[in-house]
């Protein structure tokens, strides 16, 4: 079983962060003053909130001349995919196993009723 990749959680439980993710996965990697124009937040406040995400493994850094460029962790993402796919799987067992239940208790009621 997958360990809860808990850091990457907490990190996108904030709307900012979760739309910086957002904005990574449709553009690929960009550059900190890139991510900092697309939001009315300070420079510095984004900032630490790449900080949190670099820190959660969700994004990687790169230092290119006097730019710091962001891109996504595909590795961590799959972890949280992976995570997330477990629980899907145990959440669908669960409802699988009392729909059977269910079903059972209900031919038993009506046989009977017969």
């Amino acid at each position: 079983m997958n360990p809860a990749p808990t850091a990457a959680f907490a990190a996108l439980a904030d709307p900012t962060r979760s739309t910086i993710v957002d904005l990574l996965a449709r553009r690929g990697e960009l550059a900190a003053g890139d991510i900092s124009g697309a939001f009315p937040s300070s420079a510095s406040a984004i900032s630490q909130h790449l900080k949190v995400l670099r820190e959660s493994g969700l994004v990687l850094v790169e230092k290119r001349a006097q730019q710091r460029i962001y891109r996504l962790d595909a590795r961590a993402i799959g972890d949280v995919e992976a995570w997330l796919a477990e629980r899907s799987r145990q959440w669908n067992a669960r409802l699988d196993r009392m729909a059977a239940y269910l079903d059972t208790t209900r031919d038993r009621k009506t046989a009977d009723d017969e």
